[in-house]
């Protein structure tokens, strides 16, 4: 079973809900929450594989600039945007979102392809339980 949280951060990943929607949810939350879901995002880059040399790509895809302080670190290899400043927590989320998709998408296209029973690559079938970020 899936948290609220997880759903919503692997719908934006898989592109069935929309970034600026993701952005609002994001932007909703408390200061400490957001700093969780950095951390949440960190650990699905590490589950989904990620790469360094996804780095360009997700921040071409982010919009965010390649001289902001999240893109500079994740350039890095450096994962501690949890710890930034609050006006670079929206930046970060975008960047990490945009790597997670990009690794979660190689990840389903090579290991998942004919089907799998990971609960966030069957998001339809799965019940939520209550958020707790």
């Amino acid at each position: 079973m899936l948290y609220a949280h997880e759903v919503i951060l692997n719908e934006l990943a898989q592109g069935r809900s929309p970034m600026a929607e993701g952005v609002e949810w994001f932007e909703g939350l408390p200061e400490d929450e957001q700093r969780k879901v950095l951390h949440t995002l960190v650990l699905f880059c590490g589950q989904a594989r990620a790469r360094e040399d996804d780095v360009p790509e997700s921040i071409a895809r982010s919009g965010i600039r390649p001289t902001h302080t999240p893109a500079v670190m994740l350039m890095k290899w450096r994962f501690g945007m949890e710890s930034l400043p609050a006006y670079e927590l929206t930046k970060s989320f975008r960047l990490l979102v945009a790597l997670f998709s990009i690794a979660d998408t190689r990840r389903r296209e090579l290991h998942c392809a004919g089907g799998c029973g990971h609960a966030w690559h069957n998001l339809s079938a799965q019940p939520q339980e209550g958020d707790g970020a």
